[in-house]
């Protein structure tokens, strides 16, 4: 439907005679530093591409940025106000002007932080007319022009080419060809010949004959005949592939040996029995999975295996952007594909809840779309670039309750438990407008008792506050008996979708991160709750009394609580500054804390050491190594936020659970640590060690709005995760000595690099019908008149063009120094299916 039609009940006076799909959007940072300060000028650019004016007024534009904005427009001709989180709206001034076809009008203004990367530009514009103050329609393209800043830290080519300089090719036979490293590797010579005529035997209790059979059916294209039963009554000698009890195993534990003969699996339980499935996934050479075979040669090995830590977790963000079942079941894929077992769903979020709740149909209803609202009565209003238009893929999408039993039982099969995640009661936004516009329902039609049995906030609360996301309006009144109302329904109705799914749920994670300061200070729930209970003293003993009646609703189904660090702390002071440390209160629960605050030089380095010593399971999600949204490293052209640090594959790959202190060598703006910050912090004790539960990896879904950008952000850091969190602890994480530490680390980083580059990134570029897995930028020097390029990842190819133009997969191949005359050259990384990645153009010296 075109932008300037309306539905048949608007009357003709109302409708906009400018299509506004005919204007372009260009943003430019234009200037950091700006006047002086730590901020920046940019510009947008409207220009429309249509055939007829677009008018000077009788309009307001709005758009989303994660960063705020000065209100008067540097040019004067518009005013720019804040509106809610991250929405702004963008009104003409006298000075505006029509915009004829093919002119264009620009408005500078001003941020209150410097531009680093793509992702720190405003984003999804749509237009308003004031003929039509309910209603927004979207502008077209969005175009974002280069910025070639000078900041400190930035990464260019010519570092990235010394940042690669000591990545050597390593020989394809002496790689490990099972990925994550295995805790014993041996080839023992030879081949055996695999064919779609292979016989499946197996031990009924760790039975995987079937899900072997479909993974080998998809490498030869047709259905795995299983062994005729006669054949199951006799001994394995002779058999292609056999799959046995092996007692002495360790629960998750394999053995996989291939002889020329066959192959033999051994595993104590089925879980065990799948990883080693996977393990022969990746001993298959990578191009098998590129079409059907007729037969695959897989190498002679003996191997013995077993996972380091029995918590191996993913966390995505899907209540920011949406992401559809599909994207869901692939990552799944990936996941069991790389021995990954835990799959947190952030399902809810200040800008939406996603999933179906049959006793609570509004927080879907309401709290699932997003379009141009002001008032947030029937659907939420547009962030992270979702636009003014309801009909949209990252804003608008919730997963019903058919969708997410499938998506239980899917992963189930994989051996993935799946935590779905509830915030509260901060990052609420979505659940309070949702039960506000129930009550609303409710009271219109005279049901008063039924409109305030979920309400989530007191409507004669006056409490002011603001969030780290500048929302004003997102945090439930735990105060408020109603809430208990809405949290135990909304356990109810989880735990009966894990019921008919046939699957255990164990846990549910109810956040608990980010409440802002001032909240429920004038809220008459909070008074009256304080007149009768003598342990409430401050909003701050309001946690404590939360999370303590959400715990017994938790334990009253069954389940064990889990969320975010916070709600294991208890604040205090400490010489009259604030100070968090372990809430005694609820050791003895066995809550499980995930803690993502280990940010460097920011205070807290050590939180997820004192949890643990203190007696917390404590899930190591740290900002510094694994949150996979943030950008790779400094550079405009690399999306993704930077808050907490910087994180390229070598941050997950070099993680050390137990001290992570170690090997800290950059800030979180990618400068060299200065170690003092370490200094009077906690270390893990020999206890603590044993409440570490494992490690998580996470990404949120602010500026993740496609598959594509999804996949992008994931993989392959996501094996470099994979790798810490399942192969044993590496000899260089407890060397004492730094010069030898160092040796090993590097020696190790480069065969992990070379695993990457030649076997796991080619298997997933067809893997699964292939994933979008980032290609790294070269590394360009210009010397003595000779360009120079090299790689992250050996086995990737270099092209080049001369002309000026961006390299494609038919550009010249880049095999070693070429000597060019001119400026025009540019290199650019491709992987086997001819996907490339950023260019990169050599800056003379």
């Amino acid at each position: 439907m075109a932008a300037f039609c309306l539905s048949t009940a608007a009357k003709p006076k109302d409708e906009p005679k400018f299509n506004t799909h005919d204007l372009s959007i260009t943003w430019e940072a234009l200037q950091n530093d700006y006047q002086g300060k730590a901020q920046a000028l940019n510009a947008i650019t409207i220009t429309n591409n249509g055939k007829t004016t677009f008018p000077a007024t009788g309009w307001k534009m709005y758009f989303n940025s994660a960063r705020l904005i000065a209100e008067q427009a540097v040019t004067g001709n518009a005013t720019i106000k804040f509106v809610n989180g991250d929405l702004f709206s963008l009104t003409p001034t006298a000075t505006f002007g029509d915009i004829k076809p093919g002119q264009s009008v620009r408005v500078e203004f001003i941020d209150e932080d410097p531009v680093i990367t793509v992702t720190d530009g405003p984003e999804g514009f749509y237009v308003v007319w004031d003929t039509q103050p309910d209603k927004g329609y979207n502008t077209g393209a969005f175009i974002i022009k280069p910025f070639k800043p000078n900041y400190k830290g930035l990464i260019t080519p010519a570092i990235i080419y010394d940042l690669n300089k000591n990545i050597t090719d390593v020989p394809e036979a002496q790689l490990t060809k099972v990925f994550p490293t295995p805790v014993s590797y041996k080839e023992t010579g030879g081949f055996f010949t695999l064919h779609n005529r292979v016989w499946i035997t197996s031990h009924s209790s760790v039975d995987q004959t079937d899900y072997l059979a479909e993974q080998l059916a998809i490498l030869f294209g047709k259905s795995i005949l299983p062994a005729p039963s006669e054949i199951k009554k006799r001994p394995k000698i002779g058999y292609d592939i056999f799959l046995q009890i092996g007692p002495e195993i360790k629960p998750g534990g394999y053995e996989l040996h291939v002889s020329p003969t066959g192959i033999t699996i051994n595993a104590s339980d089925s879980t065990g029995m799948f990883y080693g499935i996977q393990s022969l996934k990746t001993l298959i050479s990578p191009s098998a999975w590129a079409h059907p075979q007729k037969e695959i040669q897989i190498p002679c090995v003996e191997i013995k295996d077993e996972p380091r830590f029995g918590y191996r977790a993913f966390m995505l963000d899907v209540g920011r952007n949406f992401q559809p079942k599909k994207e869901i079941f692939r990552v799944l894929d990936v996941m069991a594909l790389y021995k990954l077992n835990v799959f947190h769903m952030h399902l809810t979020e200040d800008e939406g809840w996603r999933l179906e709740m049959p006793s609570l149909p509004e927080l879907t209803e309401v709290g699932a779309r997003r379009g141009h609202t002001l008032d947030s009565k029937h659907f939420l209003p547009a962030s992270h670039g979702s636009g003014g238009e309801l009909d949209n893929k990252t804003g608008t999408g919730f997963y019903t309750r058919a969708d997410f039993i499938e998506i239980l039982k899917y992963a189930d099969k994989l051996h993935i438990m799946v935590i779905p995640e509830i915030e509260a009661p901060g990052h609420a936004r979505a659940a309070v407008k949702s039960m506000t516009a129930r009550y609303d329902r409710l009271m219109a039609e005279g049901k008063k008792a039924e409109a305030e049995k979920y309400l989530l906030y007191d409507p004669n609360d006056k409490s002011t506050y603001s969030t780290a996301q500048y929302w004003t309006d997102n945090v439930i009144d735990v105060s408020l008996p109603s809430t208990y109302n809405f949290v135990e329904t909304v356990i109810s109705d989880i735990v009966n979708m894990y019921k008919d799914a046939g699957v255990q749920l164990k846990t549910i994670n109810f956040g608990g991160d980010e409440v802002p300061a001032h909240v429920w200070e004038q809220s008459p729930a909070y008074l009256a709750l304080k007149a009768t209970h003598s342990e409430i003293k401050s909003t701050g003993d309001l946690w404590y009394y939360f999370y303590g009646r959400v715990n017994q609703l938790v334990k009253a189904k069954g389940l064990y609580l889990s969320g975010w660090e916070e709600m294991a702390l208890r604040k205090t002071a400490l010489d009259g500054q604030p100070v968090y440390v372990p809430n005694p209160d609820f050791m003895p629960e066995h809550l499980q804390a995930e803690v993502w605050n280990n940010t460097l030089g920011g205070g807290n380095e050590d939180l997820a050491y004192k949890l643990a010593n203190a007696g917390y399971k404590t899930v190591l999600t740290c900002v510094t190594n694994m949150y996979f949204d943030m950008a790779h490293y400094k550079s405009f052209d690399e999306p993704g936020y930077y808050w907490g640090a910087f994180s390229d594959i070598d941050k997950p790959f070099s993680f050390i659970p137990f001290d992570y202190f170690k090997n800290s060598k950059v800030d979180k703006d990618g400068l060299p640590l200065n170690r003092n910050i370490f200094i009077g912090k906690q270390r893990l004790t020999d206890y603590g060690k044993s409440n570490i539960l494992g490690l998580q990896s996470a990404v949120w879904g602010e500026n993740i709005k496609t598959t594509d950008r999804l996949e992008y952000m994931l993989l392959p850091r996501l094996l470099g995760f994979a790798e810490r969190a399942w192969a044993q602890d590496p000899v260089w994480a407890t060397e004492k000595n730094i010069a030898k530490s160092d040796s090993l680390y590097q020696k190790d980083w480069v065969n992990f690099l070379n695993v990457l580059g030649k076997r796991e990134m080619p298997r997933l570029s067809y893997y699964n019908g292939g994933y979008n897995y980032r290609v790294p930028k070269p590394g360009v020097i210009l010397q003595d008149g000779k360009y120079a390029a090299n790689i992250q990842f050996p086995g990737l190819t270099i092209r080049y063009t001369t002309n000026g133009k961006d390299p494609d997969e038919k550009s010249k191949l880049y095999n070693d120094a070429v000597t060019i005359d001119g400026s025009n050259v540019k290199f650019r990384a491709f992987d086997t299916k001819g996907r490339g990645g950023n260019v990169s153009e050599a800056v003379t010296p």
